[in-house]
C-alpha cells in the first residue's frame, strides 16, 4: 500500500495454491521466467534501496514491483479499527483509510 498520493512501484497480489507457495514450485517457476531470477518473499532477502532506509525485495530493485501470494493469510496491514486483513480488502484501503481504485488481470484462455 502507498503512503503517498503518487506511488513510484507497484504493488499487489495474486492468488495462488498454497502447496505451490510451501513447496517452493511457486517460486522456483517464475525464477525459471525471469531473467533477473528475483521472485522471493524471503525477508532475509530484502536489502535498502540508496537514500531510502526501507529494506525491499529484489523484485522491487528489479522491476520496482512487490506482488505478494495470497492463500487467505492476513496481510500485515490493518483497517482504521485495527484489524488486520487479508490483502485483497488492504488493497483496497490508502494508508489513510479512504477507497482505492484497483486494477485487476485475468488469466485469458489458453
Amino acid at each position: 500500500m502507498e503512503d503517498k498520493d503518487h506511488p513510484n512501484d507497484i504493488d499487489g497480489y495474486f492468488v495462488c495454491d498454497l502447496r505451490r507457495l510451501a513447496s517452493g514450485e511457486l517460486e522456483r517457476d517464475l525464477n525459471l521466467l525471469d531473467p533477473k531470477k528475483c521472485w522471493t518473499w524471503d525477508p532475509a532477502q530484502r536489502r535498502p534501496f540508496p537514500g531510502d532506509p526501507k529494506r525491499q525485495l529484489p523484485m522491487w530493485h528489479s522491476y520496482h514491483v512487490e506482488l505478494y501470494p495470497h492463500v487467505g493469510q492476513l496481510s500485515g496491514i490493518t483497517d482504521k479499527y485495527g484489524n488486520e486483513l487479508e490483502f485483497p480488502s488492504a488493497f483496497r484501503l490508502s494508508r489513510n483509510g479512504t477507497p482505492r481504485g484497483i486494477v485487476q488481470l485475468l488469466r485469458g484462455s489458453p
